[in-house]
């Protein structure tokens, strides 16, 4: 009778923590979405400001005017550039810099997979018989670190740093620095290592054929990268949309004055706040290899790719007998 009693209490006292757990979760959700919806780091306001500055001040002009007896009541210009062509034309934008946004992303992806499988595969398959060819193996893997380090870099625009500095010896290093293109001279070691591997009867032809073409992943990567970063949106399409926008900003007060008097400048305000900043997160994303917020991680990226090494470093394949 006392199990059959305590039994219920238990699921009893298991579905009370289960709703006060989930109570909780809701409300940290509820907390963080007030967080990020306050949030200024990450977001277009400060850019967007000075924009939304001008288009407010000309609206509190127009309606001063308007209180001062002016005609400048022009609902007519709500045809002048129609809602829904500069809802299409926002739409686009901001549609075409995610897709460059996503591809860049799905670019590093695949970048994080490539690495993760040539150094497993070199590390299993390319055969040890003395320490010095360990030492080589695990100075290879390290180049493919600092591969993808030295495009992080490439695509900043920024100089070899500390960062690949450690992955590198110092004569590699020196070479590197006067390389105009870091990353394909790194791929050529990675190449010529196993190569060289393959000549010395440690790897044969088959997983020669299969790393070489992991390697030839990596280097498409790259190329796809710089696509991106090479291939802005195209200019007249930018100064276009910018031109639309500005032209209807400033036509805003003239329609609405007459009804909503001295609202006009807040409403307006409001409404260049919303469209200038739909065109400036477009501008924000559409390059995601930088360092802003909204750019992708990809030093978290690159350390990620780093741990993943050295735990690989840590295990013993079984091709390794020597050790």
């Amino acid at each position: 009778m006392k199990n059959q009693t305590v039994a219920p209490r238990s699921r009893r006292s298991a579905v009370d923590v289960a709703q006060t757990e989930t109570t909780a979760i809701a409300q940290r959700k509820q907390d963080q979405w007030f967080r990020i919806l306050l949030r200024i780091r990450g977001s277009v306001l400060v850019a967007v400001l000075p924009r939304v500055v001008v288009a407010l001040a000309f609206a509190s002009l127009i309606t001063a005017l308007y209180a001062w007896g002016f005609e400048v009541s022009l609902p007519i210009l709500g045809s002048l550039v129609p809602s829904i062509v500069l809802g299409l034309l926002l739409v686009f934008r901001t549609n075409t810099a995610y897709e460059r946004f996503w591809e860049g992303r799905k670019l590093w992806g695949s970048l994080v997979n490539t690495v993760r499988n040539l150094a497993r595969q070199m590390w299993v398959t390319i055969t040890e018989t003395s320490a010095a060819d360990q030492k080589a193996k695990i100075e290879a893997l390290k180049l493919l670190v600092a591969f993808a380090i030295a495009v992080k870099l490439h695509l900043r625009s920024q100089p070899l740093d500390a960062e690949i500095a450690t992955l590198l010896p110092p004569e590699q290093m020196g070479k590197l620095q006067s390389m105009n293109h870091p990353p394909l001279e790194i791929a050529f070691w990675i190449a010529d290592y196993l190569q060289d591997q393959h000549n010395q009867g440690h790897l044969n032809t088959y997983q020669l054929t299969a790393m070489m073409n992991l390697l030839d992943l990596m280097i498409e990567v790259l190329g796809g990268c710089e696509r991106i970063l090479k291939t802005p949106i195209p200019l007249a399409y930018s100064i276009h949309l910018k031109q639309l926008i500005l032209i209807y900003c400033l036509a805003l007060p003239f329609q609405m004055v007459a009804e909503l008097g001295w609202m006009t400048p807040l409403i307006v305000g409001l409404i260049s706040f919303t469209i200038f900043g739909i065109e400036e997160i477009g501008i924000e994303i559409e390059n995601p290899f930088g360092h802003d917020a909204n750019d992708l991680p990809l030093d978290e990226i690159c350390r990620t790719m780093y741990r993943n090494i050295q735990d690989l470093i840590t295990l013993a394949p079984s091709c390794c007998q020597w050790r």
